[in-house]
């Protein structure tokens, strides 16, 4: 396999793919949501709302559990073959309301979208983290975690920039051809590195006492976990409780994982049903914002964060990213004017960059074959953040 990042190229094509798929819908969604669901398509009525708020409970029960199956599955029959599942079920959703956005085909849409995200929600970057993970070592994986992160705001600009210009009826089909394209391009491109080619997968027992030992202690020196963690192949469930027993900067990591998912998906919920009641945006002032915080976000990440995240370290720009995060909110929940949600994209850089050093703190706490239990474990406590969120802030935002 060809070494450095030259080697992820077939992986962040795959991720810009799925992504512009996704990031595609996101300026149009609320517009159809409201004018299939409420009697006036200029109001915005509780039932959207709370409809998101279900969807978004649903999905993040399901992904709370799925997530880290899916991450072990991969560690055991590789992440080529888990990732095709996931690939595959995106395309159902836009498929229908490519079609058709009535009352009725929304339904549809809205009963396919829950059961198909319980698989495909966050599956693709959490099985992209685990095969950063899983390829690029030492301190250079903050670098790549923050590319990869890059390219998924490029995907969200692309998306949004093209969500912008489309008539609402091409949206829909341009997504499910986007999904389409990258699940062929990943099943004739992507290389899969087998977990028997890691150092150390066979010799898992041998050494798992002196692991549980290093693991034992929290990690500030920057030491990478070059052997196996894990005694033996177990249960998802099984697997997480045993690390979080024998690492405390995994709990801690865990831990900044659940609140920034929890406010995160919570301002996602109900940030833009908030400008549409109070500032009565609509789909063009949606896909401006979301265009400027993916500019600005794109250009931290691909060319500014991968220069320095290896010098300042994991800890530094978690520190500073939760610090702008909690600005940006601060500022948005007084919004007095339409300007105001603008301004704070200033804030993004540092936002964007609280996941990429949290997956790369937790992928220092196992082996390079065990990646995708790592990250399974950080996606299952990022679902079990959005599922907590709608609970408070839809009533909020139906208020």
């Amino acid at each position: 396999m060809e070494d450095g990042f030259v080697g992820l190229r077939h992986m962040l094509t795959i991720v810009f793919l799925s992504g512009f798929a996704g990031f595609m819908e996101a300026p149009v969604i609320t517009d159809v949501t409201v004018a299939a669901v409420c009697s006036r398509p200029d109001d915005t009525c509780s039932l959207a709302v709370y409809l998101t708020g279900f969807q978004q409970v649903a999905i993040g029960l399901g992904t709370m559990v799925m997530m880290p199956v899916i991450g072990n599955l991969s560690d055991r029959y590789g992440i080529k073959a888990i990732l095709t599942l996931p690939m595959c079920l995106s395309i159902l959703s836009p498929v229908i309301l490519g079609y058709r956005r009535d009352t009725h085909f929304f339904y549809l849409f809205y009963i396919i979208k829950i059961l198909t995200a319980l698989v495909c929600e966050g599956a693709v970057d959490c099985l992209a983290f685990a095969y950063v993970g899983e390829n690029i070592h030492d301190r250079t994986r903050i670098s790549a975690f923050s590319i990869l992160a890059g390219i998924k705001m490029i995907s969200a600009l692309c998306g949004t920039l093209v969500a912008r210009f489309l008539p609402v009826a091409w949206i829909f089909k341009v997504s499910a051809i986007s999904f389409l394209v990258g699940l062929l391009y990943m099943r004739i491109f992507l290389k899969e590195r087998l977990n028997d080619d890691e150092v150390g997968v066979h010799h898992q027992d041998d050494h798992a006492s002196s692991e549980i030992t290093m693991l034992a202690e929290p990690i500030l020196n920057d030491t990478t976990i070059k052997t196996s963690v894990f005694i033996k192949k177990q249960s998802s469930l099984k697997d997480m409780i045993f690390l979080m027993k024998t690492s405390t900067i995994f709990v801690q990591a865990l831990v900044v994982t659940f609140f920034s998912s929890f406010s995160d998906s919570g301002m996602q919920s109900a940030f833009l049903y908030f400008l549409k009641a109070r500032f009565g945006f609509d789909k063009n002032q949606f896909a401006d914002l979301l265009l400027l915080i993916t500019i600005v976000g794109s250009i931290s990440q691909l060319f500014v964060l991968p220069r320095f995240a290896s010098r300042i370290g994991e800890r530094k720009l978690l520190s500073t990213g939760l610090f702008m995060e909690f600005m940006n909110m601060a500022i948005v929940s007084i919004s007095w004017a339409p300007w105001v949600p603008y301004l704070t994209t200033v804030f993004v850089p540092g936002a964007i960059v609280v996941m990429p050093s949290v997956c790369g703190i937790a992928s220092r706490q196992a082996g390079p074959g065990e990646q995708g239990k790592v990250q399974g474990c950080i996606s299952g406590v990022k679902s079990f953040g959005k599922v907590v969120a709608p609970f408070v802030f839809s009533p909020l935002t139906g208020l």
